[in-house]
């Protein structure tokens, strides 16, 4: 099976770009996050957490800090219930996590991370430090910025789970047209006319 940025590669070639071969824009983000994921992995076995799998580390990195629901993290990991329960169960005989009931619900229990989670998730954020040290060498620190501004931006659109935790934009004054189109769809709709402007 081809790789995505091999696609990438292949389409830029049929499209007549030559050497200058640029991938798509999708590829582009998906590579560092690959490099990061990869390296970290690396780095946890070398630090001696060699005993989970990556799937495992996928579903734990979902895990919040003060715990999390099976179905957030199953939500978070894009898989099933079921499949996220298998892996939980998997990281707490391994010793990095542990169920506990949920103080805020009886009937509900909540993933925590145990001391081995925790010197994990030492180990990753160091390696993590070191790789955003050596992009912001290479990138200048005013690219390195720019750049995660613009993905932290782009985040309130796309990570559902970041937008339930910002706040929401204040809505700015409506342009003179929105408003007449608005009144617009309101006659129309009032009328039966059964179309929209949109």
């Amino acid at each position: 099976m081809r790789s995505w940025s091999g696609w990438a590669r292949g389409t830029a070639r049929r499209r007549g770009r030559g050497d200058e071969q640029r991938v798509d824009l999708g590829t582009s983000l998906f590579i560092p996050y690959r490099y990061t994921e990869d390296r970290m992995f690396r780095a946890l076995q070398d630090a001696g957490f060699d005993d989970w799998t990556l799937a495992q580390c996928r579903v734990f990195q979902c895990v919040a800090p003060d715990g999390s629901r099976l179905t957030d993290l199953a939500d978070q990991a894009q898989m099933s219930k079921q499949s996220a329960g298998v892996l939980v169960d998997q990281l707490e005989r391994l010793g990095y996590v542990r169920r506990v009931p949920d103080p805020t619900d009886g009937r509900a229990r909540l993933i925590v991370i145990e001391e081995r989670g925790r010197r994990a998730v030492e180990a990753a954020s160091a390696t993590l430090g070191e790789i955003l040290s050596e992009w912001k060498t290479y990138l200048g620190t005013r690219n390195f910025t720019l750049l995660h501004q613009i993905l932290d931006q782009l985040r309130e659109i796309t990570d559902p789970y970041a937008r339930k935790t910002r706040p929401r934009r204040v809505a700015l004054p409506r342009s003179r047209t929105a408003r007449a189109f608005d009144v617009l769809r309101g006659l129309r709709a009032s009328e039966g006319l059964g179309c929209t402007l949109d």
